[in-house]
């Protein structure tokens, strides 16, 4: 039977700890790719990731290389190459810069691996996953963003950690941008399937929601670096959901035309992943409070793609 291939591409921390949470589900083999300069680095990754697969019981072919040919006959692509924005950088200069290597690879994930479903990682998010849908000429299906199954992640976690209890007994859902454009919902927000409000004041849940929206940055200033571990495990998420044909529902960045009347965007909104990747985009209702906060974090995601389609027609 053959297994899945799952290619990432940036070796990084992000690229990196996707490999590990793949590798120990044991979603199918890897190939990891960076540029050449880090060639040594990236095989000396895949080859310690894979000494790990005897005490970790999972059996997959791990690759490091430089070598977009090596992706051929991927099921899922991860994208996460790109560099983080550091102090003093302006959000034009990231976009300026990461439009070109998230431009650069996509074009060399449409050469090698045209079948293949993108999960996009890179950031500004909203901006990249648009990026990519330009330059592989994919169907929107296949072409998905990563911000989502990590908004969420942090929001359950931080409403976990106020009631002191599971986290698997959290459900939320969220819309909208990635980190301070994103459009929690506490409607749609349940414990063991009470909802929230009858736990947490709305002050206090507000606090939560606004802690959530800036986990980002919070890390940032702890680690002096972006957060990896939990943006590699929303992506593995997804890239299992879709592997796996599971058809469940996260929040993802999806082309949006008709849906929420986005009018052609990527925006994050709850998705069915199966294996063709989004098999449907869900459409939930919205109060005029919850409208509002959408159409702004959509608005906010627009003047982000006109800043990307500029950078890459120039």
């Amino acid at each position: 039977m053959r297994r899945a291939k799952i290619s990432i591409i940036g070796a990084g921390n992000v690229g990196a700890s996707c490999a590990v949470w793949a590798a120990a589900k044991e979603l199918g083999d890897i190939v990891l790719v960076d540029i050449p300069d880090f060639a040594d680095k990236t095989k000396g990754k895949a080859l310690d990731l894979a000494q790990c697969s005897p005490i970790e019981r999972f059996d997959a072919n791990i690759l490091g290389t430089s070598d977009y040919a090596d992706t051929a006959g991927s099921d899922v692509v991860i994208i996460t190459a790109g560099i983080p924005r550091k102090p003093g950088m302006s959000r034009d200069d990231l976009v300026q810069t990461n439009v070109k290597i998230v431009g650069s690879v996509s074009e060399q994930i449409a050469k090698h691996a045209p079948e293949a479903v993108l999960i996009i990682v890179s950031n500004p998010l909203d901006a990249m996953v648009y990026t990519a849908w330009q330059k592989t000429d994919f169907p929107t299906q296949r072409v998905i963003g990563q911000a989502g199954c990590l908004d969420i992640a942090r929001y359950r976690t931080f409403i976990a950690m106020e009631l002191n209890c599971s986290v698997e007994d959290i459900t939320a859902l969220l819309m909208g941008g990635h980190g301070d454009d994103m459009v929690p919902l506490p409607r749609y927000t349940s414990v063991a399937g009470i909802p929230v409000t009858q736990f947490i004041a709305k002050e206090r849940l507000d606090e939560i929601i606004k802690r959530a929206k800036m986990g980002g940055g919070e890390i940032v200033k702890l680690m002096g670096t972006s957060a990896y571990y939990a943006p590699a495990s929303g992506s593995v998420q997804m890239a299992e959901a879709i592997i796996k044909d599971k058809r469940r529902i996260l929040p993802c960045a999806a082309y949006c035309n008709e849906e929420y009347g986005v009018g052609g965007y990527f925006v994050g909104v709850p998705c069915m992943l199966g294996k063709n990747g989004i098999e449907k985009i869900i459409e939930v209702e919205l109060d005029t409070e919850e409208r509002k906060l959408l159409d702004s974090s959509v608005a906010h995601v627009k003047e982000l793609v006109e800043l990307a389609e500029g950078f890459m027609k120039g």
